[in-house]
């Protein structure tokens, strides 16, 4: 589903701030690199983080971000509420998709057929 108005404000917005905050605490946590498998972790959220920010591939991308945060979270992190936050935004676009305002709402978005 691309719900519009509202819903897919509120989508937009959901998908732009996960984007954010998933790019920026993977660019951070590249930087100084404590825990090669946390800092692994977080390089492939903030590649996740740009689907999100475009709305591309949101149910693969929203999956992935629970999982490599969850992973993040049972690595041992020091922002470990943020991180669980960050894994159920991701599991709630996985299951609502991107709505309206997204590259997958152009390429796959409600086809009507006349017969």
């Amino acid at each position: 589903m691309f719900p519009n108005g509202w819903p897919g404000r509120g989508l937009l917005l959901l998908r732009l701030v996960a984007g954010i905050v998933l790019i920026s605490d993977g660019i951070a946590e590249a930087m100084k690199a404590p825990h090669l498998e946390s800092a692994t972790l977080q390089v492939i959220a903030a590649g996740v983080g740009i689907f999100l920010l475009a709305g591309l591939w949101t149910p693969i991308a929203g999956a992935l971000v629970a999982v490599t945060d969850l992973g993040i979270a049972l690595l041992g992190t020091a922002h470990l509420a943020s991180t669980i936050l960050l894994a159920t935004i991701g599991a709630a676009l996985a299951f609502l998709g991107p709505g309206a305002r997204s590259i997958d709402a152009l390429l796959f978005s409600r086809k009507r057929l006349d017969i």
